[in-house]
C-alpha cells in the first residue's frame, strides 16, 4: 500500500485530500505544520508527501529541506495558494519533485508524481465522485475566508458577491458531497 502525507494548515482542505487518497487506496498521514510532519516522516517513513507552502511557523521550503535530510527517498509535490516563479524553483532545488498552484485535486497531485520516474501510482480512480458544485463553492468561500483572517467584508469583495449573500452562504451546513 502507498503511503502519502499531506501537511497543510487548512483543516478543511487537508481533510478533503484525506479521504480522497484514502479513496483511491492511500495510507494518509495527516500533518497540520511543520512539527506534525517531521514528527510522521521520522516515525511512519512515507513514500509520498504533499506540501502546503505557506503555514504557520515554519514554511513548505524549511519542511522539503529538513524532510530531505531524515529520508533522502521521500518524493514531495509542493502546493501552494501564494506561488511565484521563484518559491517553484526553490522547491525544486530543495528537492521536491513538482509544484501546484492552489486549489489542485488528487488527479493533479497524482500527475505531479508521476512525472517522476521512481514514483508509479495507479491513477485511476475504481469509484470516484466529485464533489458537488455546491460543496466545492463551499470550500473555496471558506479558503477566501480563512485567507482574510475571517473578515466577511473583505472576503465578499475578494469573491465579486454582497456581504449579506457571502453571509447567507456561511450560514447555510456545508454540502454533504
Amino acid at each position: 500500500m502507498d503511503t502519502i502525507l499531506i501537511v497543510d494548515d487548512e483543516d478543511l482542505f487537508r481533510n478533503r485530500l484525506q479521504r480522497a487518497f484514502e479513496s483511491r487506496g492511500f495510507l494518509v498521514y495527516a500533518a497540520a505544520n511543520y512539527d506534525e510532519a517531521i514528527k510522521v516522516i521520522k516515525e511512519d517513513k512515507p513514500k509520498l508527501a504533499v506540501v502546503d507552502m505557506k503555514m504557520p511557523g515554519k514554511s513548505g521550503l524549511e519542511l522539503i529541506r529538513d524532510a530531505m535530510v531524515i529520508d533522502p527517498d521521500l518524493k514531495m509535490v509542493v502546493l501552494t495558494g501564494y506561488g511565484s516563479i521563484a518559491t517553484a524553483a526553490d522547491a525544486v532545488k530543495l528537492g521536491a519533485i513538482f509544484y501546484l498552484p492552489k486549489p489542485a485535486d488528487v488527479g493533479d497531485i497524482l500527475n505531479a508524481f508521476n512525472r517522476s520516474p521512481e514514483v508509479e501510482i495507479d491513477n485511476q480512480p475504481d469509484d470516484f465522485t466529485a464533489p458537488s458544485l455546491a460543496r466545492t463553492e463551499w470550500e473555496h468561500i471558506n479558503r477566501v475566508l480563512a485567507d482574510c483572517g475571517g473578515n466577511i467584508s473583505e472576503t465578499a469583495k475578494r469573491l465579486g458577491i454582497h456581504r449579506r449573500t457571502l453571509q447567507r452562504k456561511l450560514y447555510k451546513y456545508p454540502p454533504d458531497k
